[in-house]
C-alpha cells in the first residue's frame, strides 16, 4: 500500500447526503469495446478475462486496493448489470465499490460531472481496459502536491517513419532525415484530477478528455504531467488482447505481486 495514502473517511454534508473525502478512484466502464469485438459481444471490455484466473477489472481493484485507495465507483453502460453481478459491493477485493449508470454516452470526462458532489477533493480517474504497474497512489500525491488542476500519467512512444522526410521552404528543400524515429508523449488514460476542474461544467452533456485538456490550455491552467515508464498495454484491439494473455504469465507479479507468506516463528525445544 502506499504509504502517504491515507485510508477512507467521509464527509458528512447538509441534507443527510456524503462525500468521500479519502482516496477514491472512478473507473470508467461504460464502453461497448467495439473495436475488441467479437469478444466484447456477450461481455464488457473490463471483464474480458487476461490469463486464467483474472479479468481485467479484477486486476484494476486489486491494485488500487493494494496502493491504498478505499473505494471506487465504476461508471458502467454496455451490459453493465453483468460488471454489478461479477464485482458486487467490491469486498472481495478489500474495496467498497458503487456504481453510476451512464444511459447515454457521455465522454470520458462526462460522467464525473454528475457525481461531483460525492467525490473527494482530488481523485482518480481511469479506463477500465489498461494493464499497468502504475502505482496510482504517486500519481495522487503528486497530483495533490502540484496544485494543477489535472495530472496526466504519460507514456513515451516512438514511431518510425518508412520514408525520407523533408523540410521545406519556400518550394526548395532545405533540410532531410532519412526514415527517423519520433518520439512523443502519449496519455496512458490514467489521470488524477481536483474536484473544483470539473465544476463549471454542466450536468448530463458530453465531455471528452481531449476537450477538458483544450479548455484547461486555454484558460491559461495547463494540466501537469505523471511520466511513466514501466509496464502499459491499452486493450483496445484483438491484437492488444491477444498480447496481453501472451505477456500475462511473464508480467503477473509486476501487476499482481504476491502476499508475502507469514514466517512462523521456531517452535521452541
Amino acid at each position: 500500500m502506499h504509504d502517504s495514502i491515507k485510508r477512507d473517511s467521509r464527509i458528512i454534508l447538509q441534507g443527510g447526503g456524503d462525500r468521500l473525502a479519502g482516496p477514491h478512484a472512478v473507473v470508467l466502464a461504460g464502453g461497448k469495446g467495439v473495436r475488441l469485438r467479437p469478444y466484447t459481444t456477450c461481455l464488457p471490455k473490463p471483464l474480458v478475462p487476461i490469463g486464467d484466473e483474472h479479468s481485467i477489472l479484477d486486476i484494476v481493484l486489486s491494485q488500487l486496493a493494494r496502493h491504498g485507495f478505499r473505494s471506487a465507483t465504476l461508471a458502467i453502460g454496455h451490459l453493465g448489470q453483468l460488471i454489478r453481478a461479477y464485482i458486487g459491493s467490491g469486498h472481495q477485493w478489500g474495496i467498497d465499490v458503487d456504481y453510476r449508470q451512464e444511459d447515454t454516452p457521455l465522454g470520458t470526462m462526462g460522467p464525473l460531472i454528475g457525481m461531483l458532489d460525492r467525490l473527494p477533493d482530488e481523485f482518480l480517474v481511469m479506463n477500465g481496459d489498461i494493464l499497468t504497474d502504475l502505482d496510482y497512489g504517486a500519481l495522487l500525491d503528486g497530483h495533490r502536491e502540484s496544485g494543477a488542476p489535472l495530472t496526466v500519467a504519460t507514456y513515451e512512444r516512438s514511431v518510425k517513419i518508412d520514408f525520407g522526410v523533408l523540410e521545406t521552404d519556400g518550394g526548395r528543400i532545405v533540410g532531410f532525415t532519412e526514415k527517423p524515429t519520433l518520439g512523443y508523449s502519449v496519455s496512458m488514460g490514467v489521470y488524477a484530477l481536483s474536484r473544483a476542474t470539473l465544476a463549471v461544467y454542466p450536468e448530463g452533456q458530453p465531455l471528452g478528455f481531449d476537450q477538458l485538456v483544450l479548455d484547461l490550455l486555454a484558460a491559461g491552467t495547463p494540466p501537469g504531467t505523471f511520466p511513466f515508464s514501466g509496464y502499459w498495454l491499452d486493450i483496445g484491439r484483438p491484437d492488444d488482447y491477444d498480447r496481453a494473455n501472451q505477456e500475462f504469465d511473464l508480467i503477473k507479479d509486476e501487476l499482481l505481486p504476491p502476499v508475502p507468506s507469514a514466517v512462523s516463528p521456531p517452535v521452541a525445544a
